[in-house]
């Protein structure tokens, strides 16, 4: 009987991995959507090449990179079973998460500031495609930001420890998938005129 619950709870894990890599699979084929219309839109008249992004993106995306480190960490620290220290590193990837959203805000701000709307006589269609790739992106962190809250409670709840560790290693990949997603929104941005 232990093998065979033991057999389901292998095929319960295993489908929610799946579920979290097809998750991650349609976001790359959204973005990668999104850009293609980015690169194809470029040849356009209007387009504006000498465009440059606001440079507190640059410095949200070292706090993004921030929390993937402490998040890197606090897992190194569970599978240890150093639970305080874990909760300490689970807290500044949440809080570095946070600023990380409101350095993102503060640069639309810059933008707004700078002239570029998302729509409207003003607007450009560089600064429209901006928009809607870094606000698409803000909408995959706020689920970040959720899965982060969901580890936190789950971990201060004792359900995560050095042998029970698939809810926190999912969540945490699909942390880091955010962040290496904003990190090629970003390069992509600045790079690609």
């Amino acid at each position: 009987m232990a093998i065979e619950q033991r057999s389901e709870q292998e095929k319960r894990d295993r489908s929610k991995k799946m579920m979290l890599w097809f998750g991650i699979i349609s976001m790359v084929m959204t973005f990668a959507g999104l850009t293609s219309a980015y690169v194809v839109s470029s040849k356009r008249p209007d387009w504006i090449s000498d465009f440059e992004l606001p440079e507190i993106f640059g410095t949200s995306t070292i706090v993004i990179l921030m929390s993937s480190l402490t998040l890197f960490l606090s897992k190194k620290l569970l599978k240890a079973d150093k639970r305080n220290l874990t909760s300490l590193f689970l807290f500044f990837t949440f809080l570095l998460g946070a600023v990380f959203v409101g350095l993102q805000l503060k640069g639309f701000e810059t933008l707004v500031e700078n002239g570029y709307y998302f729509t409207g006589e003003t607007s450009t269609i560089n600064s429209s495609y901006i928009y809607v790739l870094v606000m698409a992106h803000l909408v995959h962190l706020a689920a970040g930001i959720i899965v982060l809250f969901v580890l936190i409670y789950n971990h201060f709840r004792k359900r995560y420890n050095s042998s029970k560790m698939l809810g926190f290693t999912i969540g945490s990949t699909f942390w880091h998938f955010v962040d290496i997603l904003w990190l090629f929104l970003f390069l992509f941005l600045t790079f690609y005129k």
